[in-house]
């Protein structure tokens, strides 16, 4: 099956979440089309293609064609959103200021009389009634048609197209208070002398209003990307590279791999790439949280964004461009930023008819006091109230708002969120479920103990299994092999090498077949344990790993290792399970070692002596119990990580565990488990947040702007406070949603240098 491909637009003009669902419905209608995740907060689409011959410029022109024009989001996507929302910013001020300027007289000369009474009469016996009428008649012209032309600009012609927005709303508001004082102005015999008067200050405050709660909404929108341009703070610019024999500064954009490149004391790593000369402490807290600087000799690895301390460093570079970790991450957080999550459809839904139901319930609030209100310029005042009061924005920016700044400050934590949708799902998890060999232990086993059957040599036996585990990539192989090399024994020839998933290894050594693994890889080739099995069982009951050597048939040792505990690794079970939440373990060790390790960090559910496949059926098991997470780090781990409700891969892992996972902890520390989850749980909280004060908002007081408190206590909310409440509305989501950016760490793991605190790090000197 071909891969789906993925495009993404960066989009103008959307202004609620009926924009949103107009954009979403026109791109999707599109074949090929799998999905569209339209995001309001980042202003872009991210289009999911079965069809791969689509291309971005050809769903730009669909976005175009409904309305909302697009182009298709450049690489540096976020950095241009960020300016660009800056020059908003700007220009919206402007507008705003402009807009009050000239608001503040009508509103003086028609409200003034409200405020201090006799000012009526000041009016009426200096400039008289119908010379300040002329005068807000123009000055509310100027704001109309200056500041306020937007609205009419964008929202007339959607209407006229049948797809009305919150532009449309505010236009019908604006317009029908404007052009019915106009008439009670200009064309007075038209109504009734006793219902006769002018709105002009109700439509120009409103637009004064609005475009306020636009500013402080820009304003607050840019704050929400504040993760990436961090991120993108760590991106070098330039790097030293030899070239032709001469070392010259070249553009970071510019670097090709295998590029030799020269690091001086505390510049910044340029690209991803490996030590060839030098050695150097480098300051890795960005990308592990370490906060000790490792050092870096010939042949360790250097990631792109990391600083080099005291020492210089010569480097290859092995991954350029967007292949560097840094810009997978900031790809990752990007795409998080921008994903949609599953509640997303619930608001999707009940926006889809949300601007047409409020121009119906507008046109049925003017109907009615028409018929059997006391005063028909009332019916003005209701209906124009419904319209403003209930335009949508606030519910288009609920969600996503939340997703930005939730993923943001998880990426500080060193928390990536792979595919947006986990953001949600690992708050529902119920069970999470560790592999032990990497991941709560430190992947870096020693040999413990050697215990032989009678009649064979420890410096013989200990050199054949060394000789065969050199051939293996297993951390305990590793082990073995270390412990041989330190004792000084030679090397052996080794043919015929097999490796037996889930049992062990076998070849021949200097012509005698040697077998290495568990004790169903004796029994698969009939070889009787004998005492050794004993020994076997008393090691795994100590936390050992025991595996079995036999050579020419024979049993001969059971060789142990140890591979430590995490530091962090029993701290984090107990928050785990502070937080409610079910603790497993899943491995293919013997189920006495198993044991051993679990009780020691806390683990009270144990699934051992599985094979990696059956690492698969474990978690169907578990599934009785709810959602499950699991967290894994190897090669061994990915049909789990896939598997599983929401896959957690370790960062310090394998790129195939990283690649299948849902959520990347950029370090080692199981304290990272600890923070993916209160970040989720904190994202989703303020999420139902905003859309209770985003929902509740208009189900409150679409009613009071209609009258229904009009017949009990006389009251009738005015045009001007809908469009305050509305401003309010939008404003109080966005700074609700930044709250997440003061989210503290659920554990102080050993990271506590942020991507953000990172980027405060000079820039190398050019």
């Amino acid at each position: 099956m071909t891969e789906p491909a993925t495009r993404r637009l960066a989009i103008d003009g959307m202004s609620c979440a009926s924009c949103v669902g107009r954009v979403d419905r026109a791109l999707a209608a599109v074949p090929g089309v799998r999905s569209v995740a339209v995001n309001l907060a980042t202003e872009t689409a991210t289009i999911t293609l079965d069809d791969r011959s689509i291309t971005a410029a050809e769903l730009a022109a669909i976005s175009t064609e409904a309305g909302y024009p697009a182009t298709p989001a450049e690489p540096d996507q976020t950095s241009l959103t960020a300016a660009r929302k800056a020059d908003e910013a700007d220009a919206l001020a402007r507008s705003t200021l402009i807009a009050a300027i000239l608001a503040l007289p009508v509103f003086i000369l028609e409200m003034g009389a409200h405020l201090v009474p006799a000012f009526h009469h000041v009016i009426a016996d200096t400039i008289g009634t119908q010379s300040s009428w002329i005068i807000q008649f123009m000055l509310t012209t100027l704001v109309l048609f200056g500041p306020g032309r937007v609205f009419f600009a964008k929202g007339l012609p959607a209407l006229v197209k049948g797809a009305p927005d919150m532009n449309s709303l505010v236009a019908l508001g604006t317009g029908a208070a404007y052009v019915y004082s106009v008439v009670a102005t200009f064309l007075p015999g038209l109504i009734r002398a006793d219902v006769r008067a002018v709105y002009f200050e109700a439509a120009a405050v409103i637009v004064v209003l609005i475009l306020l709660g636009r500013l402080l909404e820009a304003r607050a929108k840019g704050r929400t990307g504040a993760a990436i341009k961090a991120l993108l703070g760590l991106q070098a610019r330039q790097a030293r590279v030899m070239r032709d024999g001469a070392l010259v500064a070249v553009d970071v954009d510019r670097l090709v791999v295998g590029d030799v490149i020269t690091l001086r004391p505390g510049e910044r790593v340029p690209v991803d790439g490996r030590v060839i000369e030098g050695s150097s402490p480098v300051d890795e807290s960005m990308m592990t949280g370490e906060p000790v600087p490792v050092v870096k000799t010939t042949g360790d690895a250097l990631t792109g964004g990391t600083v080099n301390g005291q020492g210089g460093l010569t480097f290859a570079a092995t991954r350029v461009g967007a292949d560097t970790t840094l810009a997978q991450i900031i790809r990752m957080v990007t795409e998080a930023q921008g994903a949609k999550l599953p509640i997303q459809d619930v608001v999707d839904r009940v926006t889809l008819w949300f601007v047409p139901a409020v121009l119906v319930l507008a046109m049925l609030t003017v109907a009615v006091w028409l018929a059997i209100g006391p005063d028909p310029t009332l019916a003005l005042v209701a209906g124009v109230s419904v319209l403003i009061i209930a335009c949508p924005c606030a519910m288009g920016l609920a969600v996503p708002t939340s997703i930005m700044v939730g993923s943001g400050r998880a990426a500080e934590m060193g928390v990536l969120f792979r595919k947006g949708a986990a953001l949600q799902q690992l708050s529902n998890v119920d069970v999470i479920a560790f592999d032990k060999t990497g991941t709560l232990t430190a992947g870096k086993p020693h040999l413990t103990d050697l215990v032989l059957a009678e009649g064979f040599d420890h410096a013989d036996v200990l050199r054949l299994a060394a000789a065969i585990e050199a051939k293996s990539e297993h951390p305990i192989a590793d082990a073995i092999v270390s412990a041989a090399r330190a004792e000084g024994l030679g090397d052996a020839a080794v043919s015929d090498f097999q490796a037996i998933a889930g049992f062990g290894v076998c070849a021949t050594v200097d012509g005698r077949r040697v077998l290495i693994g568990a004790d169903r890889l004796l029994a698969q080739h009939g070889i009787a344990p004998g005492p050794l099995a004993a020994t076997e069982t008393d090691l795994a009951r100590r936390g050992r790993t025991a595996l079995f050597v036999a050579i020419d048939g024979q049993a001969a040792a059971v060789i142990a290792v140890a591979d430590p505990v995490k530091p962090g690794s029993a701290a984090a079970i107990a928050a785990l399970r502070a937080k409610g939440l079910k603790v497993a373990m899943i491995t293919g060790d013997k189920r006495e070692t198993a044991e051993a390790i679990a009780r020691e960090i806390g683990i009270d559910h144990v699934v051992a002596g599985v094979l990696p496949d059956g690492k698969v059926a474990a978690l169907d098991q578990l599934r009785a119990q709810g959602q499950i997470g699991f967290v894994g780090d190897g090669i061994n781990d990915a049909p789990a990580l896939a598997h599983a409700d929401i896959g957690i891969a370790i960062g310090t892992g394998t790129d195939v565990a990283i690649e299948t996972a849902d959520v990347v902890l950029m370090s080692g520390d199981l304290r990272g488990v600890v923070n993916a989850v209160a970040v989720s749980q904190a994202t989703m909280r303020n999420i139902r947040q905003n859309l209770g004060w985003a929902f509740g908002y208009n189900v409150a007081l679409v009613p009071v702007a209609a009258g229904v408190l009009y017949p009990v206590f006389g009251l009738l909310l005015s045009p001007v406070f809908a469009a305050a409440a509305m401003a309010l509305s939008s404003v109080s989501v966005v700074s609700n949603a930044l709250r997440l950016r003061g989210l503290r760490r659920a554990m102080q793991d050993s990271a506590p240098h942020p991507p953000a605190a990172a980027a405060r790090n000079p820039q190398p000197a050019e």
